[in-house]
C-alpha cells in the first residue's frame, strides 16, 4: 500500500452518524502491485513458513511482524529483554500473532499499544498482560469492534492474497481487552539488559504513545510517524496536540539511531524526525500547498504527506 492507514480504520470505534460523516478514504488500488516493497529486502527475514505474517530481524532481539497482505500493511514489533519481552502492538487480528511470538521467544510478554485504533490491537485478547493508557477513548475501545467498519478491512480491494484458512469478512471483529496496568508519560519498562521509556504523543490519536531505547538509539515511533501519507482527519485527531508531539519528538533526534514506525516499511532514517516538524509547522503557518481529494487535503513532503480533513 502506498499510505498506511484506512479511514475506517481510524474510526472503526465511532458511532455510525459520526462515521458517515468523515470523508471517504482515498483507496489507491495500485498498493497491491507495489509489493514486495524494497526495503524489505535489505533485512533478514525468520519464520518464513507464517501464513500471514512475514517477520524481519530488525536489531538484535528486535523483531518486526508484518502483515503485508492486507492495505494497512501495519507493523507490529517483538523487543526482547533477558528476563521478558514486550510486543508494541498487535496487528489486525486476523492471523494469531501470539503463536508467531511464542516461536520467537519463550519470555513473558507483555503488549503496550501504540494507539488503540483497530489494526493496532486485534491481538490484544491473546495476551494476558497488557499495558495501557487510561483515558475514555482508550477504555471505549478496550470494548472490542463487530461492526462494518472493522469487517470492511478484509474487502476484497483491501487485500493482497489468501486470508489464514477459517478467516473471513463477514465473521472479522476485534474482541474486548482489559488493561493490566496503567502506563505513566515517561515510565520506563525494565526487560532485563533493556530498557524502554514511555513517551506519550497525543495527537494522532488522545492515547498515542511512542518507545524509546535510548542505550540502542531506536525509536518506534507507531502512527506519529511513518513513511507514507499520515492520517490526520478523523474526530480523534487533534492537530495541534500532534505537532507539540512531534516537536517533542524532534528534540530527540540526536540521540536516535533508527525510527521504527508501524505501517510500511520497519526502518526509517532519524533526519525524519525533524523533517516532519518542519511539515507540520508549515501547515500550521498556511505556507504548504496541498491537492485536494475526496474531502481530504494531503500536504506532500520528501518521503511522507500529511492527510487532513477539507471540512
Amino acid at each position: 500500500m502506498i499510505h498506511s492507514l484506512l479511514a475506517i480504520c481510524l474510526a472503526a470505534f465511532l458511532p455510525v452518524a459520526t462515521f458517515a460523516e468523515q470523508p471517504a478514504e482515498p483507496l489507491r488500488p495500485e498498493w497491491c502491485r507495489q509489493l514486495p516493497r524494497p526495503e524489505y529486502a535489505k533485512l533478514q527475514r525468520v519464520l518464513s513458513n507464517e501464513p500471514w505474517f512475514e517477520v524481519y530481524r530488525i536489531r538484535p532481539g528486535v523483531f518486526a511482524i508484518y502483515e503485508p497482505k492486507q492495505f494497512e500493511e501495519v507493523i507490529s514489533y517483538l523487543i526482547l529483554g533477558e528476563k521478558r519481552a514486550l510486543l508494541f502492538d498487535t496487528g489486525l487480528g486476523v492471523g494469531r500473532i501470539s503463536a508467531a511470538v511464542a516461536r520467537l521467544t519463550p519470555l513473558p510478554v507483555t503488549v503496550i499499544n501504540s494507539h488503540t485504533h483497530f489494526d493496532h490491537v486485534g491481538g490484544n485478547a491473546e495476551f494476558q498482560e497488557i499495558w495501557n493508557r487510561d483515558l475514555p477513548y482508550t477504555l471505549q475501545n478496550m470494548r472490542g469492534e463487530s461492526n462494518v467498519y472493522s469487517r470492511d478491512a478484509l474487502a476484497p480491494e483491501r487485500i493482497c492474497g489468501a486470508l489464514p484458512p477459517g478467516t473471513s469478512s463477514k465473521s472479522y471483529s476485534i474482541r474486548p481487552w482489559k488493561s493490566t496496568h496503567t502506563l505513566q508519560d515517561g515510565e520506563h519498562v525494565d526487560l532485563g539488559g533493556r530498557e524502554l521509556e514511555v513517551i506519550f504523543a497525543p495527537g494522532h490519536t488522545p492515547d498515542s504513545v511512542v518507545l524509546l531505547d535510548r542505550k540502542n538509539g531506536l525509536l518506534f515511533t507507531g502512527d506519529t510517524f511513518y513513511p507514507g501519507p499520515i492520517y490526520l482527519f478523523v474526530p480523534e485527531t487533534n492537530f495541534a496536540a500532534y505537532a507539540r508531539s512531534v516537536a517533542q519528538l524532534a528534540a530527540l533526534e540526536p540521540q536516535i539511531k533508527l525510527l521504527l514506525p508501524a505501517h510500511n516499511v520497519p526502518v526509517a532514517e532519524p533526519f525524519y524526525l525533524k523533517r516532519l516538524a518542519d511539515a507540520v509547522r508549515q501547515v500550521q503557518r498556511g505556507k504548504a500547498k496541498s491537492r485536494v481529494t475526496e474531502g481530504h487535503r494531503e500536504y506532500s513532503f520528501d518521503g511522507f504527506s500529511l492527510l487532513l480533513s477539507d471540512k
